[in-house]
C-alpha cells in the first residue's frame, strides 16, 4: 500500500484533525503532503462529480504555502482552479453558492499564527460532520507531489459578488454623517471593510494596521484590546468601531465609548433587525435571546457552526420561515431569503462579520440612538468568557467529567459562592446553572488545547468576575 495515503494515518501522525470549524493544526504539522491528503480525500470522497474549485485564504504568512499543496490536489484530478486570492471566508462562500462550485478556504480564523486550517465547501455550504468522517476515514492515491509549480491568478468576481449582497440590501448612503474606525490589525477583510463603509457614506478611520498576524477572538477580547477601543474612540469621536477575526467571518463591534459588544448580543440585534422567526444558536449564548420574546422558535446546539448549520438545515426541511443562526462570537448565518423595505437578502449559511456590523448600524440610524442604546431593550444578562491556554483538551476533559459526576465536586473546585446547582447541560462541555441565576459554562476548545468558560448573570462586572473566579478555581484543581 506505499502507493497510498490512509487520512487515518494522516490525523495520527501529524495531529491535524476537524474541529469545530475546519481541519486545523499546527503550522509546522500542515505539510505540503498532509494538506495534498486532506484536499484529494476531500475531492474523492464529498464532491467526486465537480470540475472547478474555488480556493481563497487569510493573510497567516503559512497560508500560501497550502493553497498550493491544495491546488496542487485539485490539478491532479484535472480540476480547475478558481483562485479567489485574499479574502473574507463568507466572501468565498457567498461566491461558491452563486456559481454552485465546492470551494476550501485556507484560514486558522482567530487562532495563533503557528497554527492554520482548511475549509471545506460543498456548492451548498459548509461540509457537514458526516462529511468530515468521510474525508478522515479515507483511502487516497498517492501522487508523490504535493505542492503546484503553477502560478495562481486571482479573480475579482467574488468580491464583487460579496460587496453587491450587501449594497443592494442596506439604504444608499445610510451611513452618511457617521464617523466609524476600522481596527485592520491583520485582517483578510480590512481593505474591503474600508471601502464598503465609505460607499455607504460613512467617514472611516484607519486603527492598527499591521503586516503581522494577530490572533483576534472577538469571544474572549484581550484586555490590551479593550483599552484600545475606548483610547481610539475617544481619540477620533467615533459613532463605532468595527474589526474581525483573521479570516472576517466573526465581528468585533465597538460602540461610541469604544467598548466591544458581546457577539451573542450582536447576533440577537441583528435577528431582530431582519425580524427572523426561528433563531439557532449554541447553548452558549445568552438566555436574553429566549426572554426577549422576539422569536417564534429558538433551537439550542453544541458549540461550532457545523451544528448550527445542521440544525438551520432542520429548520428550513420543517418549511420555516425567517431561518438565522448566530453564535457567541458573533458570526451570523441566514437561512432563507430575507426582505427588507422592499430589497432582498439572499442566503449565506456559513458565519458572516460585515451582516451584523451593518444591521446594527442601520437599526441605531432608523431608532435614532447610539450603538450602546441598542440594547437597552433587552432582557438584562450579561455574558463573559475566557480561557486557559496551553490546557490539554484530555485534562480539560478531565475537569468537566469530575465536576459533571458530583454536585459535591463542583462545590469542591467552584466553591458555594453561586449557591447551589439547580440544573447541569451536557450539550456541550458541562454548563451548570445555580440558585442565584448565574450560568458558568465549561468546554474544551475544539481548535486548540484551551479551556474555555463561559458565564451569565444579571451584572456585566459580575459576569467576568466569576468568568476569572472560576478559571482561577480550576486551574489550581488542575494543578493539584
Amino acid at each position: 500500500m506505499s502507493n497510498k495515503i490512509c487520512l487515518e494515518d494522516i490525523v495520527k501522525d501529524s495531529g491535524v484533525r476537524f474541529g469545530t470549524s475546519g481541519a486545523r493544526g499546527l503550522v509546522s504539522d500542515m505539510t505540503d503532503r498532509v494538506c495534498w491528503a486532506y484536499t484529494t480525500a476531500f475531492l474523492q470522497e464529498v464532491i467526486p462529480g465537480a470540475k472547478r474549485i474555488s480556493l481563497g485564504h487569510d493573510l497567516r504568512p503559512s497560508s500560501p504555502q497550502i493553497i498550493q499543496a491544495c491546488a496542487a490536489a485539485i490539478q491532479a484530478r484535472g480540476l480547475d482552479v478558481v483562485y479567489a486570492g485574499a479574502l473574507p471566508t463568507p466572501a468565498l462562500a457567498y461566491y461558491a453558492l452563486q456559481e454552485q462550485i465546492p470551494a476550501i478556504m485556507i484560514t486558522g480564523s482567530h487562532i495563533p499564527f503557528d497554527r492554520n486550517g482548511i475549509k471545506f465547501y460543498t456548492d451548498e455550504g459548509e461540509i457537514s460532520k458526516e462529511h468530515e468522517i468521510a474525508i478522515t476515514q479515507a483511502v487516497v492515491p498517492d501522487a508523490g507531489t504535493y505542492s503546484s509549480a503553477t502560478d495562481l491568478i486571482p479573480v475579482t468576481a467574488s468580491l464583487d459578488m460579496y460587496r453587491e449582497r450587501y449594497r443592494k440590501f442596506f439604504p444608499k448612503n445610510f451611513l452618511s454623517g457617521k464617523r466609524i474606525g476600522v481596527y485592520e490589525h491583520s485582517s483578510v477583510a480590512r481593505d474591503f471593510l474600508m471601502e464598503l463603509l465609505k460607499q455607504f457614506g460613512a467617514e472611516v478611520v484607519s486603527l492598527g494596521r499591521t503586516n503581522n498576524f494577530v490572533p483576534i477572538d472577538t469571544e474572549a477580547v484581550s484586555e490590551e484590546d479593550q483599552v484600545l477601543g475606548q483610547k481610539w474612540a475617544a481619540a477620533h469621536r467615533l459613532d463605532a468601531l468595527l474589526s474581525t477575526d483573521g479570516d472576517a467571518d466573526r465581528p468585533l463591534i465597538g460602540d461610541e465609548a469604544g467598548r466591544w459588544l458581546r457577539g451573542d448580543v450582536i447576533g440577537l440585534l441583528c435577528a431582530r433587525y431582519l425580524n427572523a422567526h426561528t433563531v439557532v444558536t449554541p447553548v452558549s449564548s445568552t438566555t436574553a435571546i429566549e426572554r426577549c420574546d422576539a422569536f417564534t422558535h429558538v433551537m439550542r446546539t453544541k458549540i461550532g457552526s457545523p451544528y448550527v448549520i445542521s440544525a438551520m438545515q432542520t429548520a428550513l426541511i420543517a418549511e420555516r420561515s425567517g431561518v438565522v443562526g448566530f453564535e457567541a462570537n458573533g458570526g451570523f448565518l441566514v437561512g432563507n431569503n430575507f426582505e427588507r423595505n422592499g430589497c432582498k437578502l439572499e442566503p449565506l449559511p456559513t458565519r458572516d462579520a460585515v451582516l451584523p456590523m451593518l444591521a446594527l448600524l442601520a437599526l441605531a440610524r432608523e431608532q435614532g440612538v447610539p450603538l450602546s442604546r441598542l440594547s437597552a431593550s433587552l432582557p438584562q444578562r450579561f455574558t463573559a468568557s475566557d480561557r486557559i491556554k496551553e490546557f490539554p483538551t484530555e485534562r480539560s476533559q478531565a475537569m468537566i467529567a469530575n465536576l459533571a459526576s458530583s454536585r459535591q465536586n463542583v462545590l469542591t473546585v467552584l466553591g458555594d459562592a453561586c449557591g447551589n446547582v439547580v440544573s447541569q447541560d451536557e450539550t456541550d462541555g458541562l454548563r451548570l446553572t445555580f440558585t442565584s441565576g448565574q450560568i458558568i459554562h465549561l468546554r474544551p476548545s475544539g481548535n486548540a488545547p484551551e479551556l474555555r468558560c463561559y458565564a451569565e448573570t444579571d451584572s456585566e462586572v459580575q459576569a467576568k468576575e466569576l468568568v476569572k473566579m472560576t478559571l482561577e478555581r480550576v486551574r489550581i484543581a488542575g494543578e493539584i
